[in-house]
């Protein structure tokens, strides 16, 4: 997909863009493309490079991310930073912070996120009064970990029909 931002799924060609959020992030988001379009703004033989995908399937791994598997496009998004060996005491001092008493619970939890994505976990509610305690700090520190597989939700997004938005999503 490197060559072409444009993918073919069964017979409906969709293109992946990076849609600006509020928070001024990016979202990776496939949009319906018109073949018409594509030949007009690339010339008919670039139809010929654009991968074919029988249907979407959405298979979570952050070790071995497969953007194809058996045919079908993975909706799920490849991590943009991959751990590495080094210091991460402010990380941890944080963590201590978020998780108090329960901070081996939280390093478990998070370790099972990122080896194990498709394994079945408790719902992790930080519950807090107080202001300035870390919750948002803690969802936009997760967002840096896990990218495009996380969003932030409304009340709105649970009781809607529609959660094509979040439905392929870790968290």
């Amino acid at each position: 997909m490197k060559d072409t931002p444009y993918i073919r799924v069964g017979t409906a060609y969709y293109k992946l863009v990076h849609a600006p959020t509020i928070a001024g992030h990016f979202n990776e988001v496939l949009v319906h493309w018109n073949m018409e379009t594509i030949k007009q703004d690339h010339g008919k033989d670039h139809l010929s490079k654009v991968p074919k995908f029988d249907g979407f399937t959405c298979i979570p791994s952050h070790i071995d991310f497969k953007q194809e598997f058996k045919g079908f496009y993975n909706t799920y998004s490849p991590l943009a930073k991959l751990p590495h060996e080094g210091k991460l005491e402010h990380s941890l001092i944080f963590l201590r912070h978020i998780f108090g008493k329960h901070y081996e619970l939280g390093l478990d939890y998070l370790q099972l996120l990122y080896l194990r994505p498709i394994q079945v976990l408790p719902i992790l509610c930080l519950v807090s009064k107080e202001r300035s305690t870390g919750k948002s700090t803690f969802l936009k520190w997760l967002k840096v970990i896990f990218d495009n597989n996380l969003t932030y939700l409304t009340n709105d997004s649970f009781s809607s029909q529609f959660n094509a938005d979040w439905a392929n999503k870790l968290l």
